[in-house]
């Protein structure tokens, strides 16, 4: 039987990308949450890094607004597919972004500079519930099951894998159900953060939801191990490399690893030298990252 291949209430005709990107034939059996971490239309390079649909909060209709960028049983392009390495994109995987954050750094500079927005960890049950007849309908039309079996971190905890919530390859071809983008394996973005996924799947499915209002994030700033030091190897590396490289003190040649190499002392040098508040007392260049300096860091990174 011929399945419905676009969402009723979407526009197919504004950001239509199928005949430009004609990608790969899939049965959608997994449902894949990002956030623009913008507040209006994003221009997705004319259709290179778009998802299969996406949704505009209508503040004053109070209704979420959608385009439609691929079939259904199409792959889209908003996530990493790294040539020769897992199937992503084209592993069964609807996608859909909504417009807002997930960041509560950005959340609190939006709100403070006036921007309507929806920060989705804390979303308005109009707009889940609207995001939950999408949800529903592709329960009914296509089986992506009405089902989730991971954890949503809040952001900037879930970037990369440093919270462990990112899937094996293995575990991602065998995922069935909803999670977010900061689930997929290849990937390193974050995004939708703390989600209120239950509250969705349960508008899906008819049943009340969890009461009290989405949970906010808790503090992600971490101590420093204290095996962490130059020369040395040790897990908590990777997430001192990454916290480098997306406070802009990058690039490190062979991350991510947890080798405290050549490449992470010079990089935690170029931190101490724009921060030198935070380096050993006497040392010009200093490549040992301490404890305080950890936490600055993180914050420079986005953390709270």
């Amino acid at each position: 039987m011929a399945r419905p291949q676009t969402y009723p209430k979407a526009d197919t005709r504004t950001q239509w990308y199928q005949s430009k990107y004609p990608g790969s034939t899939m049965n959608a059996n997994v449902g894949v949450i990002h956030t623009t971490e913008g507040t209006d239309w994003p221009s997705y390079g004319g259709g290179t890094s778009a998802p299969t649909i996406t949704a505009k909060p209508d503040f004053k209709a109070k209704k979420l607004l959608y385009r439609q960028h691929f079939p259904v049983d199409k792959s889209a392009r908003a996530l990493v597919n790294a040539k020769g390495g897992t199937e992503t994109n084209t592993l069964n995987a609807f996608q859909v972004e909504l417009i807002g954050t997930c960041d509560p750094a950005t959340h609190k500079k939006w709100s403070k500079a006036g921007y309507t927005h929806i920060f989705w960890p804390e979303a308005p049950d109009w707009a889940l519930r609207d995001l939950a007849e999408l949800v529903a309908w592709l329960d009914k039309e296509h089986g992506i099951p009405l089902k989730c079996t991971v954890k949503f971190l809040p952001y900037p905890k879930s970037y990369a894998s440093a919270g462990g919530q990112r899937l094996s390859a293995k575990a991602w071809q065998a995922y069935y159900g909803w999670l977010g983008h900061q689930h997929v394996p290849e990937n390193l973005h974050g995004d939708p953060g703390a989600f209120p996924i239950e509250k969705v799947l349960a508008y899906a499915k008819g049943v009340k939801p969890p009461k009290g209002p989405a949970p906010k994030p808790t503090s992600s700033i971490v101590a420093l191990a204290s095996g962490v030091k130059p020369g040395a190897r040790h897990k908590q590396v990777r997430e001192l490399q990454q916290l480098l490289i997306k406070a802009g003190f990058g690039p490190i040649k062979g991350a991510v690893t947890d080798l405290y190499g050549p490449e992470t002392q010079r990089a935690v040098a170029r931190f101490h030298d724009a921060n030198p508040r935070y380096r050993s007392v006497g040392v010009a260049h200093d490549p040992k990252i301490g404890p305080t300096g950890f936490i600055a860091l993180q914050k420079l990174a986005g953390r709270r």
